[in-house]
């Protein structure tokens, strides 16, 4: 499915070695995933240097997000809904900036309990202000640290990314229920945030099932060319882009349903935000 991490000799950094035989200055790769960008090709210091960079889209946008849900005075658990989706883009810049086991584990387990955030926050979209769903809390604790017991004995990278799977699963089936049944006008940003979030995915199995044809044509293209064909890197883009508008999914179905008059708005002209008005008085 994936690159599996392979014996390599060690060897010193040189531009006439092949990118596959490359080491840096975090040594020889220890995570059990080794992804199809060559290492260390563009920086002696970050291993896959696209994959790396490319987590920014999943770092900057989430903490603006966090900060003006502070500002707006709206429910914490967004808070940490968005920081959690920043957590995760720090975790991958780490893994792939060194490819250490450790690091590996801060980019996945982190992509485990922030889905659990986001399935608290759109489970919990039409309770009263404030409310805690202690129940609900416990369960997904639960099976946080069931999945990471279980993770860090069993190193099997599948077994995580089914456990993924099925809180997006969760996700999208609650997101259908709720623009088909309850608020059918947020269907464009709910649809929109699983489209990119899917194509991510496809460019995410592309990358692992083409990876011998990709690194060729890489080899043969200029190198600004050749970085459009990290598939992993935009698997980083549009899958933290299709998070972080689920999180402005979500944060829209509350506010709506609290009586926020919330609007989705652009930075710019092009980044997407969440502003909240006055609350309507009765």
């Amino acid at each position: 499915m994936v690159t599996q991490l392979l014996p390599r000799r060690p060897a010193a950094l040189s531009p006439t070695m092949a990118p596959s035989d490359r080491h840096g200055y975090w040594g020889r790769p220890t995570s059990t995933l080794d992804w199809c960008e060559d290492n260390y090709v563009v920086s002696f210091y970050i291993a896959e240097f696209w994959n790396t960079v490319s987590n920014i889209i999943m770092i900057l946008p989430p903490i603006y997000g966090a900060i003006q849900t502070l500002k707006d005075g709206l429910e914490v658990r967004y808070v940490f809904a968005f920081l959690g989706l920043a957590a995760v883009g720090v975790g991958s810049w780490c893994f792939h900036m060194t490819l250490l086991y450790e690091m590996q584990l801060l980019d996945e387990l982190p992509m485990i309990y922030s889905c659990c955030l986001f399935v608290y926050c759109l489970c919990e979209c039409f309770k009263q202000e404030n409310t805690v769903h202690y129940f609900l809390i416990v369960v997904l604790l639960v099976f946080s640290v069931a999945v990471s017991l279980v993770y860090l004995q069993w190193k099997e990278p599948v077994f995580h990314q089914v456990m993924y799977g099925m809180l997006v699963g969760c996700l999208v089936l609650r997101s259908v229920f709720i623009v088909t049944w309850v608020y059918p006008w947020l269907r464009p940003l709910a649809y929109t945030s699983l489209s990119v979030f899917m194509i991510g995915f496809l460019l995410w199995n592309i990358d692992n099932h083409l990876c011998d044809m990709l690194r060729g044509a890489r080899r043969r293209l200029p190198p600004g060319v050749g970085a459009v064909t990290q598939l992993h890197a935009w698997w980083h883009i549009l899958t933290g882009l299709g998070s972080y508008l689920h999180i402005l999914f979500s944060l829209q179905t509350r506010t709506t349903y609290l009586k926020h008059r919330p609007k989705v708005q652009f930075i710019c002209g092009v980044w997407p935000v969440v502003r909240v008005k006055a609350q309507k008085t009765t």
